[in-house]
């Protein structure tokens, strides 16, 4: 056993303590990152280089400051994305909804489809599109000066010349592109005004106009999403919002067949809970 490893036991133990969901997991990218090697080679590290600066890591996750914005990266799907202060991290709840339409756009007979992601953030979804669907144009779309900060950084990385940035409204954003996207996708903000978040990760740090939507029942920009993605779309087209646990059945009236939704299903993350709902505008 080396010194940084016992050091990890150590730090484990205090991030357990303080109620981080993976304590050894979170130390140990810590100590990679802070020494600058992956994960399965620490036990590399010699104890003569041992960098004090790990403590102070393991004391911001100890106060429940997130992982990403320790190492200033987060890991969605194939992707290792820049991420901070000012820009929601990506979770992997919504690489499942990434990854569903992901699987929509490889089975369509569509050469090069184009896609939109509404609130793009950090760009996770759009870049993850972009990386796994052969020659999709990708369209991201984020209003926030922060956010799109980070999310112009991600795509100069890692946007392979298919996914184009455009600071605008989800609301009003692309009508040059009306009744010719494929596939329209969201994680849009969607937390009721008044609820309080549990995960100090969330509630302290992810910035809250990614978190809170409008309306009592905080969906308005669900239902901007899916007035967009009605304008967008091309007959046939896909629309595809992630939501709440609990939201699902609220979401799923929101794309009715008067409005021409067609084949709306309710679907379910990995741990079997209600995470987003899909939706095919109609081809009559």
């Amino acid at each position: 056993m080396t010194f940084l490893l016992d050091e990890i036991a150590l730090a484990t133990a205090r991030l357990a303590e303080a109620g981080v969901p993976s304590p050894r997991t979170d130390a140990e990218e810590i100590a990679a990152f802070v020494h600058g090697v992956p994960r399965g080679m620490l036990h590399t590290v010699k104890d003569a280089d041992f960098d004090a600066r790990f403590w102070e890591g393991v004391a911001r996750r100890e106060a429940r400051e997130p992982l990403q914005h320790i190492t200033g990266r987060a890991y969605f799907r194939y992707l290792s994305l820049e991420v901070g202060p000012g820009v929601f991290v990506p979770r992997p709840e919504t690489e499942v909804v990434a990854g569903w339409a992901i699987d929509r756009l490889r089975e369509m007979d569509v050469a090069s489809p184009v896609v939109v992601d509404l609130g793009t953030g950090s760009g996770a979804i759009a870049l993850s599109i972009a990386q796994e669907v052969a020659l999709a144009q990708v369209h991201a779309v984020e209003i926030d000066p922060v956010a799109y900060g980070w999310a112009k950084r991600n795509i100069l990385e890692h946007g392979q010349g298919r996914t184009t940035l455009h600071p605008e409204d989800l609301a009003d954003c692309l009508p040059e592109l009306n009744g010719q996207v494929d596939l329209v996708i969201s994680n849009p903000p969607y937390i009721p005004p008044g609820a309080i978040p549990r995960d100090p990760e969330v509630r302290d740090y992810d910035p809250s106009r990614a978190l809170y939507g409008s309306g009592e029942d905080g969906l308005d920009e669900v239902r901007a999403v899916e007035r967009t993605a009605r304008r967008l779309l091309r007959p046939g087209g896909f629309a595809v919002v992630e939501h709440a646990d609990q939201q699902g059945n609220a979401v799923y009236w929101l794309f009715s067949e008067e409005n021409g939704w067609r084949d709306v299903r309710l679907r379910q993350d990995l741990t079997g809970r209600d995470r987003f709902v899909t939706a095919r505008l109609s081809q009559d």
